[in-house]
C-alpha cells in the first residue's frame, strides 16, 4: 500500500467516523427552502401552455426536482414577487410556499401549515409566461418540519407523524419547539426551515442541528 492509498482510506475512516457521530448525536443538516409553488397539470397548463412539460434544473428528495420554470405572485396589493421557482412534478393541486416576510409585500396572510394541507388557505393570482391563474386557495407557510429515513427513524426511536424539538447551536442559539417528522424511504436525513427561521437562527444550507426528543 503506498503513502497515497494509506491517506485517502485514513480520509475515508474518518469521513465515516464523523457522519456515526453526528447519527449518534442525533445532528442532522439543514436544508433552507426558499419560495416556490407546486403546480397542479390543469395549472400548468394555463401559465405554460397545454402539454407543456418543465425541465428539470436540480434533484431533490422524495422525487421532486426543481425545474427551470418560474413565475410571478401577485397579491391584492398588486405587488409582486417574480422569479418565483416551479418544483416538480405536478401534483393533484397547486400549493405555493412563501415565508411571513414574503405577505408583507404581497398583502396576505397564509396560514402555518404542512405541506398538502390547503383547505381554507389563502388566494392569490400566479402569473405565467402563457396565462394567469387566481387560486383560490393553496398559499401556505410551511411549518418547520424534518424529514428522515426508516433506518435512521427506527435507530433514534421517531416515528412518521411525531413533533421533536430541535436545538442550534450558532451564533444565535436556537430552540425551535414542535418540528413535525414525516418518514418515507425516499428522504435524505433533513430539516427544512425557511428563510425567516434560517435567518433568525443564524444557520443556513448544510449547517446541523440537534434533535431533542420529548
Amino acid at each position: 500500500m503506498t503513502m497515497y492509498d494509506a491517506d485517502k482510506i485514513g480520509a475515508a475512516v474518518a469521513k465515516i467516523l464523523s457522519e456515526y457521530k453526528k447519527d449518534q448525536d442525533g445532528e442532522i443538516k439543514v436544508g433552507v427552502s426558499q419560495r416556490h409553488i407546486h403546480l397542479s397539470r390543469e395549472d400548468l397548463d394555463i401559465l405554460f401552455g397545454k402539454g407543456y412539460e418543465l425541465t428539470k434544473k436540480k434533484t431533490l428528495m422524495g422525487r421532486e426536482y426543481a425545474a427551470e420554470e418560474c413565475v410571478t405572485l401577485v397579491g391584492p396589493s398588486l405587488k409582486s414577487i417574480e422569479k418565483v421557482r416551479v418544483l416538480g412534478p405536478v401534483r393533484k393541486d397547486t400549493q405555493v410556499e412563501i415565508s411571513r416576510t414574503d405577505t408583507f409585500i404581497l398583502k396576505v396572510s397564509p396560514p402555518v401549515r404542512p405541506s398538502g394541507k390547503i383547505e381554507g388557505s389563502e388566494k392569490l393570482v400566479v402569473v405565467g409566461p402563457k396565462g394567469t391563474i387566481y387560486l383560490k386557495q393553496g398559499v401556505i407557510i410551511a411549518n418547520r418540519h424534518i424529514h428522515l429515513t426508516p433506518e435512521y427513524a427506527t435507530r433514534h426511536g421517531i416515528k412518521d407523524g411525531d413533533y421533536v424539538d430541535v436545538s442550534v447551536e450558532s451564533v444565535k442559539p436556537t430552540l425551535f419547539y414542535d418540528v413535525q417528522v414525516r418518514v418515507r424511504d425516499d428522504f435524505n436525513v433533513e430539516m427544512h426551515i425557511d428563510t425567516d427561521d434560517a435567518n433568525s437562527a443564524g444557520i443556513k444550507n448544510g449547517d446541523l442541528v440537534k434533535i431533542i426528543k420529548k
